[in-house]
């Protein structure tokens, strides 16, 4: 095996997880090739699924759909992202990614950086914050949608 750096993940080398929200495939993050900056995730989301209102306290992101339509929240506004769109999250603001409609959604998750200093990587990542006011009640009247545990 090669010493050098790893350049390219092909998807065969995608490390793959499953969490309450997405299958993910994960293609770029620091134990796969020499990211500081950048995480990069392929997430597939069944539909009626949902990650629900949350925040990354010191990762930005940028949410690109590939496949389907994304009810995505950025704050208290609220866009339907098809394929080819986007929505970017400053670090620290609360989002939400839905899935009310009959298809899959498959979209990317790009978060900076990949890297935290010791003292910020111990903060929980992300945080849910669904059940607080004023999150909780935004989609009131809206089709429900559930996490892969709920």
């Amino acid at each position: 095996m090669s010493d050098s750096p790893v350049r390219f993940i092909q998807i065969d080398d995608a490390a793959r997880e499953s969490n309450a929200w997405t299958n993910n495939e994960w293609l770029c993050r620091p134990d796969l090739v020499e990211a500081e900056k950048l995480l990069l995730v392929r997430a597939n989301m069944a539909p009626m699924h949902c990650h629900p209102f949350h925040i990354h306290p010191h990762r930005e992101e940028i949410i690109y759909v590939l496949y389907g339509r994304a009810e995505q929240w950025v704050g208290e506004e609220c866009r339907v992202l098809k394929a080819g769109e986007m929505a970017h999250i400053p670090a620290g603001v609360v989002h939400a990614t839905y899935n009310p409609h009959q298809e899959p959604l498959v979209f990317l998750a790009i978060l900076s950086p990949a890297k935290l200093p010791d003292e910020l990587a111990a903060v929980p990542d992300p945080q849910d914050v669904s059940d607080q006011v004023p999150w909780a009640n935004l989609r009131a009247g809206r089709v429900e949608c559930r996490t892969v545990e709920g």
